[in-house]
């Protein structure tokens, strides 16, 4: 390689300069102690014999080989499976594996590695079969990076007493740092330090969000059994574009949803069941005990919003998920063999209505022949315990389903067709920004039957053959690391009952989960000095190439692109006050096709990645 020339003499020639530089750092920090795993380790969609691990190497190479394990204690005395997989730029260099071999109801570690160096332990379990007791979840939904710090999810790895975490979607934002939601921390900003919507800009937002700590420790401790809601694309998303899309700004609906599933695949521990990216809905099977049906209801089949009354919003044809999927459901109520069918579902179920009119197009109110076909299926099928897990709405309800062919009872719980548990967010504020009793909302709607509207955290989700429980689980904070957690209410549905009862009290600890693997932070092997290149794409660029990078003192940091002759095409420099996370993106538009040397430097340090121009 060419002699690269002293940094004092590349900015006399600097002919352009990078765009949109975020000057000040975010407060995700990267883990020194981590490299080259910065994003630790996670796993996913996890059946009896399987389990899905993922990892991302951070890397300037061409494509690296990641090797894996997985085994029984945390010093891999007793392997079960391990191997290795060559990952490059094509998959933004995210290793995923699905370990087979595995026995039912086990939880595992695993581990991955490259050239020497070990990830960090992860710790995930399969799911049981036969004659199952009890399953836990924590359910979540709606993180906000930029409304505050994720302490549920910090809570969820302290209490270690579930089985797995169910999230059901909004797991990071598309917004950019002037977009609404209330409730925004300013000093919480993510990156890219603006809206995404290509490809390359939804990979540098799940890069970020997984340096966060409290939610890679989450990954860390247990499998996640997730699907995507509207924000991991843009807000209230259809099948054919978005509140939050404008062809013209941000190109074709189709190219950015294409864009978005991709990075989803990409970056999170779930399998590709229907070999296709634009496809998640399955079901993860836990014995004879329950089903968890994963439904997708953003981007499948759905019509677009139209309002929650008229001819078009009350259409037999209108359609939430699609014809296929729609079918797919059905079939999958009606041959489940298991107590208890879990429905994990993005959007509010049950009817939210005051004085007879809806509130929300975006929910099942605003397709209201579909949601009746469901429930009728279900009662004419003599399908018992159904309970919806629905997240979205920023706020906790706990709800009767009634069926739309009978007389509900608020009382009794008669004409209830199944229950409905509505976890709140991990931080994303809510719009309702006055306080309304609950008991007001309860006695509007009876089949409401708890309401919570102002508090952050998750749902408690416990299975047993006597019944389901979901208790509320409230953080105390999410503006200060320092936080308590607090149940706020549990409600039950008994076998048989279909309709919900105020539970006797909360949840117990169970005290059955293995210890915790080895929870790592703190930067230990990293000089002061030191910088890291996380992201360089897309690559190869067409007019513009995104850079994600990692100064660990503060400095000037420098950039330049050099042709393979050693020729300087391009320089950037900009001084920094403080270590942390930045993005910057150079525009290549008057730079010729060709394969370059893209450097980016500290005072001591220097980092470089070959990248290709084209057209």
């Amino acid at each position: 390689m060419k002699k690269i020339l002293p940094l004092c003499f590349l900015f006399v020639s600097a002919f352009a300069s990078a765009q949109n530089d975020h000057l000040s750092p975010s407060r995700s920090n990267l883990d020194g102690t981590l490299a080259p795993f910065y994003h630790g380790v996670a796993s996913g969609d996890p059946l009896t014999e399987r389990v899905i691990l993922w990892t991302r190497i951070t890397s300037t190479n061409t494509s690296e080989t990641v090797g894996w394990q997985i085994a029984t204690d945390t010093a891999f005395a007793t392997v079960i499976n391990s191997g290795s997989v060559t990952t490059d730029s094509t998959t933004d260099y995210t290793v995923k594996v699905d370990a087979t071999g595995l026995q039912p109801g086990n939880w595992y570690y695993y581990r991955f590695s490259s050239n020497g160096t070990y990830s960090i332990v992860g710790r995930t379990r399969t799911m049981p079969t036969g004659n199952v007791s009890n399953m836990r979840f924590a359910v979540v939904a709606c993180s906000n990076y930029q409304s505050g710090y994720f302490n549920a999810y910090r809570d969820i790895v302290n209490k270690n007493d579930v089985d797995a975490v169910i999230h059901l979607g909004d797991y990071y934002y598309e917004y950019g740092p002037d977009d609404f939601d209330p409730g925004i921390d300013s000093s919480r900003i993510q990156e890219p330090y603006k809206e995404v919507w290509t490809r390359s800009d939804y990979r540098q937002r799940h890069s970020f969000y997984k340096l966060d700590p409290d939610l890679r420790v989450a990954h860390q401790q247990y499998p996640f059994i997730t699907v995507w809601d509207d924000h991991e694309i843009a807000n209230d998303s259809w099948s054919g574009g978005a509140q939050n899309h404008t062809d013209s700004v941000e190109g074709y609906w189709n190219d950015r949803k294409e864009d978005s599933h991709e990075a989803y695949f990409e970056w999170m521990p779930i399998r590709n069941t229907h070999n296709s990216v634009d496809t998640i809905h399955r079901v993860i099977p836990m014995g004879n005990l329950a089903d968890l049906i994963m439904v997708e209801t953003r981007t499948e089949g759905r019509d677009i919003q139209a309002g929650t009354t008229g001819a078009t919003v009350t259409d037999t044809n209108r359609t939430m998920m699609g014809h296929d999927e729609l079918e797919w459901y059905k079939q999958q109520l009606s041959t489940s063999t298991a107590k208890w069918k879990l429905i994990g579902n993005q959007v509010m179920f049950a009817p939210l209505k005051v004085f007879g009119t809806a509130l929300n197009q975006d929910q099942w109110d605003g397709y209201p022949a579909e949601r009746d076909k469901i429930l009728r299926h279900i009662s004419s099928n003599h399908i018992n315990n159904v309970a919806i897990l629905t997240g979205d709405i920023h706020t906790s309800w706990a709800n009767d389903i009634p069926h739309p062919d009978s007389t509900y009872s608020g009382s009794t719980g008669h004409g209830s067709a199944c229950v409905e548990f509505v976890c709140t967010s991990v931080t994303s504020g809510s719009f309702i920004t006055f306080p309304v009793p609950a008991n007001i909302i309860t006695a509007l709607i009876p089949h409401i039957k708890y309401a919570e509207l102002s508090k952050r955290g998750y749902l408690l989700f416990d299975v047993t053959e006597q019944k389901v429980q979901g208790d509320w689980i409230y953080m105390s904070s999410i503006t200060s690391r320092t936080f308590t957690s607090a149940v706020g209410a549990s409600w039950c549905d008994l076998d048989g009952a279909n309709h919900l009862t105020q539970c006797n009290g909360p949840l117990a600890p169970r005290g059955t989960n293995p210890g915790l693997a080895p929870i790592v932070s703190g930067i230990g092997n990293v000089k002061p000095d030191e910088m890291v290149m996380i992201s360089c794409y897309p690559n190869p660029s067409v007019n513009e190439v995104a850079i994600q990078y990692y100064i660990f003192k503060a400095g000037e940091v420098s950039m330049m692109l050099t042709d393979l002759n050693g020729r300087i095409v391009y320089t950037n420099k900009t001084q920094h006050t403080e270590a942390g996370l930045y993005h910057t993106e150079a525009d290549l538009s008057n730079v010729a096709s060709g394969t370059y040397l893209l450097s980016i430097a500290t005072a001591n340090k220097m980092v470089s990645k070959k990248i290709v121009k084209v057209r």
